[in-house]
């Protein structure tokens, strides 16, 4: 009775620290979201940083001329995206008319293919994408407000990091003071990892997210997409989103052709374009540049992201799933939490796993065939 008492007395503490830990989360958000986004963003510096310090360059000047340059190549992706964005909402109840005819002369078609003559659906599909599309506008304002909004609060972020970068030793030395000295290893052993780990991860999507930026843009320009280079922007910046950005990315443009454009032929390329553009990214670009990326199998991926889009928005769903990966770094160097290590990573599925290997084996590809 006593033991089953004490269980339900620390599942009660459990439950009150996590109640207690949202509620700061979502009351500090505006203070919290651009400290973690700057952390992340000083481990993707970093290795830079520690470049220049090797060719002789002071600490203080590094991280300066690190920064700067992150500075600089932010601001312009900024303005093009702004520019553009700003230029469609100019444009946009023209497109909008442009898509209702188009969706009209669909209607017009399925009526005569079904035999359809009741008045009262006349313009049934037009009524119903109209208002779709005034609530895209609204959406897309605000948006552009949100965006506008977000860089000013995010005006203390390059002082975040180039703190976090010049006072990096400082913070991995408290963090071995409040450690007991005999599990120091262990402790440097995590900092490690999650330092590694963080980087490549940051790093390497930062890197594929440039690449198709110009791939998208160039691929949707040659197709003959309409605003071609805000689109492809636009899904390439989503894949910063694991799994929900991929999929959004690529049906951004492929709706635009298909409904304002009206031209099938057209979006039927955009749509191979981007089963080119996924495969590539999956099989090529991620796995050589990202590396080492965060071990985590994709439903949890996607709950850290649905939780951090509830808890800090769009912020959060981009930090969800590294600071998960850091998580999951210390659980896997504490034996009494390697159960949790195991549940968030992909370890464990691998029979059921779909690769090349299982369909050659399937189809017979590549078998000798066994000697009587």
């Amino acid at each position: 009775m006593e033991k089953s008492y004490d269980r339900l007395r620390k599942m009660t503490y459990g439950l009150l620290f996590v109640i207690m830990l949202v509620f700061v989360l979502v009351q500090a958000r505006e203070f919290l979201y651009p400290i973690f986004m700057a952390m992340l963003f000083a481990y993707l510096l970093y290795p830079v940083v520690k470049l220049l310090e090797t060719w002789g360059v002071p600490r203080i000047l590094a991280n300066l001329v690190s920064i700067l340059v992150a500075m600089a190549i932010l601001t312009m992706l900024m303005v093009l995206l702004y520019k553009q964005l700003a230029m469609f909402l100019d444009d946009f109840p023209a497109l909008q008319e442009k898509a209702l005819e188009n969706l009209d002369r669909v209607q017009y078609m399925l009526d005569r293919k079904f035999g359809d003559t009741d008045s009262s659906n006349e313009h049934w599909l037009r009524k119903q994408v109209s208002g779709a599309l005034e609530f895209g506008g609204g959406v897309l304002t605000g948006v552009l407000m949100a965006i506008t909004g977000t860089i000013t609060k995010f005006g203390l972020m390059p002082v975040y990091i180039f703190l976090m970068l010049y006072y990096r030793n400082k913070f991995e030395n408290f963090l071995l003071r409040l450690t007991p000295p005999y599990t120091h290893s262990r402790a440097q052993r995590i900092i490690d990892e999650i330092a590694l780990v963080t980087k490549k991860y940051m790093g390497g999507v930062v890197i594929v997210i440039l690449i198709l930026c110009v791939i998208n843009s160039a691929g949707l320009l040659i197709i003959g997409v309409e605003y071609a280079i805000l689109l492809g922007i636009i899904s390439a910046i989503l894949n910063f989103i694991p799994y929900f950005g991929t999929l959004i990315g690529g049906a951004i443009p492929l709706l635009y052709t298909l409904v304002i454009q009206g031209d099938l032929q057209k979006a039927l390329a955009v749509l191979i374009f981007f089963l080119f553009v996924q495969f590539t990214e999956n099989n090529i670009l991620t796995p050589n540049i990202t590396g080492s990326r965060v071990n985590i199998n994709p439903l949890f991926t996607i709950l850290s992201i649905v939780v951090g889009g509830m808890v800090w928005g769009l912020p959060g769903m981009f930090v969800a799933v590294p600071f998960l990966g850091m998580f999951k770094i210390f659980c896997d160097n504490y034996e009494k939490l390697s159960p949790y290590a195991f549940l968030l990573s992909t370890d464990g599925t691998e029979e059921h796993a779909f690769n090349l290997d299982k369909v050659k084996k399937f189809f017979g590809i590549g078998q000798k065939d066994k000697k009587p």
